[in-house]
């Protein structure tokens, strides 16, 4: 019988366990998982309850995202090979290649031979693409498109020549550039025609560099970060102040730099609340200028299903004519067996420029029913 690995809270061990393969309902699609992604949601799962019982989440907020904070299989990207389609079901068909988004919390999740997704959070994967490198983009990608071009209104790629030249010399700057989500916002900006990028980061500047057009060290302090953003405006005679930015971090002083940076006017997207992860959340505001999103990528469940929709069949799109590429990645051994491993590791803050993923093909199966605490 199929295998799939239950994550218990805070990581305190990881259980593979037989499954029946799932049936697809209406609109749904499974998916035979050749390699499934990571993402921090994956081992934060547990601290949803603990939030909002002490009130760190707002209640509008706890409603749009759905949790589960009990032991469950808490991925969700994958990518492979469908198995089988549910009822009203035209786009894909058995054999094809596919790489999706699992509905987050929902059995049958994406560490495991089976899974099941939605057929609008579904996307072909063009056949030079690699399933490894697939897997590193559905819930990145739809959660950064959302910042992008719903919350702070970017022109789209497909926007007229002359919308997105007057979007050209517009300062954009990314904190935390080298994140997954970072770096697809910079790489989406590219297509919507930004031309001044300026990326924060901090080990791993060398792939920062190959992004955006200025880079610079978050490890040398708010003060440095600030003075060196408000050189490269002066530089480039466009003010002291950026009117743009994406927080891929939000947290650890992040959300302070920022604070320090946006224009009166400006909009800012983060990827947390800063009344959460702030220094200090009671007396962390923007000025009354400032449009503040917490970019809420749960949206794409709900309210902004057809821009998930759209916006992966583009992202499979600019993956088949090589405009778009997915995030790098490291693969962690042992399939299923190495679901801890690679998520006690994005835990510690060891993934920097890459994102962990699983090769479902090299779990040991002979091991039946297994347990891993350490």
């Amino acid at each position: 019988m199929p295998k799939q690995a239950i994550v218990y809270p805070r990581l305190e061990a990881v259980e593979i366990v037989e499954t029946p393969i799932p049936t697809p309902g209406p609109k749904e699609v499974v998916i035979k998982v050749s390699v499934a992604g990571t993402n921090p949601k994956d081992w934060k799962f547990y601290m949803w309850d603990e939030w909002i019982a002490t009130g760190k989440i707002p209640a509008e907020v706890a409603a749009q995202v759905p949790h589960n904070s009990s032991a469950h299989n808490s991925g969700d990207d994958v990518a492979g090979i469908v198995h089988s389609v549910g009822e009203n079901v035209h786009e894909f068909k058995p054999g094809d290649r596919v790489a999706a988004m699992h509905e987050p919390g929902n059995e049958n999740g994406g560490f495991a031979e089976y899974t099941v997704a939605a057929d609008y959070l579904t996307f072909h994967v063009p056949h030079h693409v690699s399933f490894e490198e697939a897997a590193t983009i559905p819930t990145a990608g739809l959660t950064t498109a959302l910042a992008l071009f719903s919350d702070l209104q970017f022109p789209p790629p497909w926007a007229s020549q002359s919308t997105r030249d007057e979007w050209r010399r517009v300062p954009f700057l990314i904190y935390g550039v080298t994140t997954s989500v970072g770096a697809f916002a910079a790489k989406l900006a590219r297509l919507s025609g930004f031309q001044l990028i300026i990326g924060v980061a901090g080990r791993a500047a060398d792939f920062a560099n190959t992004l955006v057009d200025y880079v610079i060290d978050y490890r040398n302090g708010e003060d440095a970060i600030v003075e060196a953003v408000e050189g490269i405006l002066k530089k480039e005679g466009l003010g002291r102040k950026i009117p743009y930015i994406f927080d891929a971090v939000s947290e650890e002083g992040s959300l302070e730099a920022g604070l320090r940076l946006i224009d009166p006017n400006g909009s800012i997207s983060t990827m947390l609340p800063p009344q959460m992860f702030a220094k200090d959340p009671e007396n962390f505001k923007y000025p009354p200028g400032v449009t503040s999103i917490n970019t809420a990528a749960p949206q794409v469940l709900s309210t902004h299903k057809d821009f998930a929709y759209l916006w992966l069949r583009y992202f499979g799109k600019v993956l088949e004519n090589e405009r778009f590429k997915g995030h790098p990645h490291q693969v962690v051994p042992g399939g299923l067996g190495g679901v801890l491993t690679g998520l006690r590791n994005l835990r510690d803050g060891k993934a920097s420029g890459f994102k962990y993923i699983f090769r479902i093909e090299e779990t040991d199966f002979s091991k039946g029913n297994v347990t891993y605490k350490s």
